[in-house]
């Protein structure tokens, strides 16, 4: 979920610059420029006070030394971004404001970690000696608390709560009472606001009657005697992680909402087969709106109930590690669905922002989305989301988080009506929320401190400079960022400029646009490109000949080969030069035509548009299959060279006036040709290294419905001196050697370097 589209990475540490537009959302211009004048500390306290939140301290001018003599301070990462230095202020503030209330933590606590068990505390726990019941939730602003459902008749006289410190109330019930598996709410008395049910905030399970139009969602009591036990450890963190976004419920061919079970068995072997490393599952997190992609969460603790048991979720999860695939949590920690009946949204009555999970008035609602804000420094909202964290990993055991919306987090304004445009006081100011980025920075440290091997990405589109760095150099500890202007410079070029007109230079700064100490996950096409209103790649290069003209029965209309050839190539150089990793979106691997809609009453709550045609990819008689066997292949040369995680990136050539362009990414060469009809023999390509090269993945191949026009078992031998290099209109330093290679038109190719130890095994064999 988006706050707006406009991004721009800051210019230093990137190795180029661009600016892509907004798409859905129409924003106003207007940049926020402002620069620290002197007392700026003072007046960000004087605001964190009218905010609700207690003033910190001034910075002390005695600082932590680590055992190297390295203050850490959080201004560490000055050291590789000069351009931070005016902000040292600031980044020790928050860096301060990180370690005071990890103090304060520990010290009532004993540790963050351990205060990130609030889940078994709060909710429903059951004693394991005895078997009873204790049921506690926060609600310090509240009259009296009583808990209902059908162990008791609903009777709130028959189970009353009592109030314990700190505004917690509880009730203890004895092994028995209450059943699992039945429905259960806690009846809130505010006083003159009134009373109503709420679903307990730490609710492991909500469900609604089914076949029942506008039924409201109920509370589960969840103990089940057998609880589902894993089998499969984690796989290791891979050194690039190929994400395949996915959505349970939509994941069926056929027009329904399909379940956790039906996911892990027949579309987990498909991921693992395609290449890909790792999953990210949407819309896991209960939503009471189908339609909302599972963005507007209703109950934080609980699995979406449309796709089946907490258990259900737990076999989807070991499945896929038996495949060797990591699973990520799509975390939505930005915000919560404003539906009071079914959500924790219920728990706010009017009371003040000390006393409530949200904050108030604007700083508690997000007009664009109509959701409510979490107030991030309030120590339960703490306890809350740090304990959320926590217990996806250990009773799911999922690998990592995407979290949704930080651009949202990170201002008070949310990232609305801004353009970001790489100036770095829009970074560093007093719109800057200081409490929700020591929130993620508690959440990343705690997760990083337990667990080693977990990945956690943001969705921002503000590029903040220090968001992926660690935590101990002042960062705000995220491992990578999604690189969400390439996306958009994508669609911007499908809607508004034939690829005749392509510019490869301005494709250079777009997807080399990244802060080079940071990790970026590139993609082509998330489900933001997808959803109605909108249409996938494919769609947009091929749009309604895709009906008619995808069969192999028939040779292809100018159209569909464009088509086919723009989409493996726009993939392979998004994949190869757009950051250190790489996404793309459930079925759009096989170029999934149309657009995703869920069932609503504007399109008479149908499902076709909310489903993945597999069995078009399927087909041996349609087109499909040659994109699926290319993101195959090219996420096989990941496997095998490992170029989206080198470290090693070097454009040599962008030429606009031919279409050409030419770059290394770790051991191999790359090699695109985007004009629409000329196809250069003979073409001198610098390279990095000497040697003999050869091609390793070609989108002209037969095999990905190409012409072959390349051969495979042709050698290319390099001699000294490069040809001019130009990026644009920069020149280069030559690179130090060239070879001759022949670029088919609307075709990429990618050589490999024989080491030397395979040449003389080569001449051996010869000679023998």
């Amino acid at each position: 979920m988006r706050a707006v589209r406009a991004h721009t990475t800051p210019r230093a540490l990137s190795r180029a610059k661009t600016t892509s537009t907004s798409r859905r959302r129409a924003v106003a211009r207007g940049g926020l420029r402002m620069k620290p004048a002197p007392g700026w500390q003072q007046d960000l306290n004087a605001r964190a006070s009218e905010r609700g939140a207690a003033p910190t301290r001034a910075i002390s001018d005695e600082s932590v030394v680590d055992a190297d003599g390295v203050v850490i301070d959080g201004t560490q990462a000055i050291a590789k971004d000069a351009l931070l230095e005016p902000h040292r202020e600031h980044l020790k503030y928050r860096y301060e404001t990180f370690e005071k209330r990890k103090a304060a933590i520990a010290s009532a606590e004993s540790s963050v970690e351990k205060f990130a068990l609030g889940y078994e505390k709060y909710g429903f726990t059951v004693d394991k000696a005895t078997g009873d019941v204790t049921y506690r939730e926060w609600a310090p602003a509240a009259a009296h608390l009583a808990l209902i459902g059908d162990f008791n008749g609903w009777n709130a006289g028959a189970t009353p709560m009592t109030k314990s410190e700190f505004g917690t109330w509880e009730v203890t019930l004895p092994k028995g009472t209450i059943a699992h598996g039945s429905r259960v709410k806690v009846r809130v008395y505010a006083g003159d606001r009134g009373e109503f049910d709420r679903i307990p905030a730490w609710c492991r399970r909500a469900t609604v009657e089914p076949g029942v139009m506008g039924a409201g969602y109920d509370g589960v009591f969840w103990a089940p005697e057998e609880k589902y036990e894993f089998k499969h450890p984690s796989p290791p963190k891979p050194s690039a992680s190929r994400i395949y976004e996915a959505h349970v419920g939509m994941s069926s061919n056929d027009p329904k909402v399909s379940t956790y079970r039906e996911f892990a068995d027949d579309i987990l072997p498909r991921i693992a087969i395609g290449g890909y490393n790792t999953v990210q599952l949407m819309a896991v997190m209960e939503h009471a709106y189908y339609g909302s992609f599972g963005y507007h969460v209703t109950n934080p603790f609980a699995v979406s109930s449309r796709s089946g048991t907490p258990e259900d979720l737990k076999y989807l999860v070991d499945k896929a590690h038996g495949l060797g695939v990591r699973v990520l949590l799509d975390i939505v920690h930005s915000h919560a669905s404003s539906n009071v009946n079914d959500g924790i949204a219920g728990f706010d009555f009017g009371q003040g922002a000390e006393d409530s999970y949200f904050g108030a008035g604007a700083d508690g609602y997000h007009w664009l989305w109509d959701s409510r804000l979490y107030k991030y420094d309030n120590w339960e909202v703490m306890r809350y989301l740090l304990s959320n964290l926590r217990y996806w990993v250990e009773e799911y055991k999922f690998d990592g988080f995407r979290f949704d919306g930080v651009t949202s987090m990170l201002y008070h304004h949310h990232g609305l009506q801004m353009d970001f445009t790489g100036d770095y006081a829009q970074y560093f100011s007093m719109a800057t929320n200081v409490d929700a980025v020591v929130y993620l920075m508690l959440a990343n440290d705690m997760l990083h401190t337990l667990y080693p091997e977990i990945e956690v990405i943001a969705e921002d589109v503000s590029g903040m400079p220090t968001l992926c760095l660690p935590v101990s150099e002042g960062g705000v500890g995220f491992d990578a960022r999604l690189a969400m202007s390439i996306p958009d410079f994508w669609v911007k070029y499908l809607k508004e400029r034939p690829d005749e007109h392509w510019s490869m230079s301005e494709m250079v700064s777009t997807l080399c646009n990244r802060r080079y100490t940071e990790k970026a996950i590139a993609y082509v096409e998330s489900h933001d490109q997808s959803i109605v209103g909108d249409k996938t790649t494919a769609f947009w290069l091929m749009d309604a000949e895709m009906y008619t003209g995808m069969s192999t029965l028939n040779e292809p209309s100018f159209v569909i080969e464009r088509g086919i050839a723009l989409h493996k190539m726009m993939r392979l150089l998004t994949a190869s030069l757009g950051g250190e990793g790489y996404l793309t979106f459930m079925g759009n691997e096989f170029g999934h035509p149309e657009w995703v809609d869920f069932p609503r009453e504007g399109n008479n709550w149908s499902h076709d548009y909310c489903r993945r045609r597999w069995d078009l990819a399927d087909a041996d008689h349609l087109r499909y299959q040659f994109l699926l066997a290319f993101d195959k292949a090219m996420l096989a040369l990941d496997e095998t060279h490992q170029y989206m995680s080198a470290a090693h990136q070097h454009v040599s050539s962008a030429d606009d006036a031919r279409k050409l362009l030419v770059f290394e990414r770790g051991p191999l060469v790359f090699v695109f040709n985007f004009h629409t009809n000329e196809t250069y023999e003979g073409l001198e390509i610098g390279v990095g290294e000497p040697g003999k090269y050869q091609l390793v993945l070609d989108t002209d191949a037969g095999e990905f419905g190409g012409a072959s026009r390349c051969g495979f078992g042709v050698d290319h031998f390099t001699t000294p001196d490069g040809p001019p290099s130009w990026v644009g209109p920069w020149e280069q330093t030559p690179r130090p050697c060239k070879m001759f290679v022949l670029s088919p038109a609307r075709s990429a190719q990618v050589y490999r370097r024989v080491d030397a130890a395979e040449v003389a095994t080569e001449v051996a064999t010869e000679v023998a």
